[in-house]
């Protein structure tokens, strides 16, 4: 069936004034484009839909029974438009988010607090994951952007923002690295290691560094998140080495962190997003926030 609203428009308002003149007026229409279309309408249905003499418009009985129906249709189109409309302007919407655990917990929600003071209505939805996860999420399009670490291996995927996350060694407070400096890897691979799942982006930093200087490391646990890691480290089983971003560098007094003194340690932190694909309003307008804040992050590093 192929009508648009425009004819619906019209039968409703002839139907209300009971008159082509009226209603044109109504419209802001001329009264011959209003008599088509109305009877652009009637054709597509195939029914009459007004009776009408040369005193009187009148609605026919089956007129009577569409009006109900025509009039929900056209009040539906009219919330969806309105809708459609606030959410280009910002109005709302639901910025859909794949992020590292590391700076989810981080930088990720004084960000998110700064942009919901200007932005009230717009939700947040976030998926904290590992690097991998966060890929195959915006891969696959369940979230709009991507805020991962390591290289971005999927062509499919665009990179959009980054940034540098060093290194910090983890030890209890009185340890032989305690001692205000910030060490090698060599130094910090003399103590048993704490050190992130296989999975992680971080595990691939730390073993291609230590690879690069020939250091054998002696693992004392593997943990898949941070929390678990310093968990770990608080029980003395070794020496952590996790990104600077990571609250949990800091998050208990009896622990110590210090940047490691290598290049090497530092993985890269991108904002990714689908190739090809239209950010909604809200998450594209969430972006650019995001921008200043890694504009920040990089002059802070220096």
């Amino acid at each position: 069936m192929n009508f648009d609203v425009r004819q619906l428009r019209a039968v409703l308002a002839v139907a209300e004034y009971a008159s082509f003149t009226r209603a044109a007026k109504a419209l802001n229409l001329s009264q011959p484009a209003l008599t088509v279309q109305v009877r652009l309408l009637e054709e597509e249905l195939g029914l009459r839909l007004f009776d009408r003499t040369t005193r009187n418009v009148s609605l026919t009985r089956v007129g009577r029974e569409l009006q109900p129906e025509l009039r929900r249709i056209v009040r539906d189109l009219d919330t969806l438009l309105d809708d459609t409309r606030q959410l280009s302007r910002m109005g709302g919407g639901i910025v859909r988010i794949a992020v590292l655990p590391s700076f989810a917990s981080s930088l990720l929600p004084d960000v998110i607090a700064n942009f919901r003071a200007l932005h009230p209505e717009t939700g947040f939805s976030l998926r904290d994951v590992i690097a991998s996860g966060v890929a195959e999420l915006t891969h696959s399009e369940e979230v709009d952007l991507g805020i991962t670490g390591g290289p971005i291996e999927d062509a499919e995927l665009e990179l959009l923002l980054s940034s540098v996350d060093r290194m910090h060694a983890v030890f209890p407070a009185g340890h032989a690295l305690d001692d205000g400096a910030s060490p090698t890897l060599a130094a910090v691979a003399r103590h048993p290691l704490v050190l992130m799942s296989r999975a992680t982006s971080v595990r691939a930093v730390v073993e291609a560094a230590l690879e690069a200087q020939g250091l054998a490391a002696g693992i004392a646990a593997e943990a898949t998140y941070m929390s678990t890691a310093v968990g770990m480290v608080r029980a003395g089983m070794g020496v952590a080495i996790l990104p600077e971003t990571a609250m949990e560098i800091e998050a208990l007094p009896m622990l110590r962190s210090a940047l490691i003194d290598d290049p090497r340690l530092a993985r890269s932190i991108s904002v990714i997003k689908r190739k090809g694909r239209t950010l909604p309003p809200a998450s594209a307008a969430f972006l650019d926030h995001l921008g200043a804040a890694f504009d920040a992050l990089n002059r802070r590093k220096g």
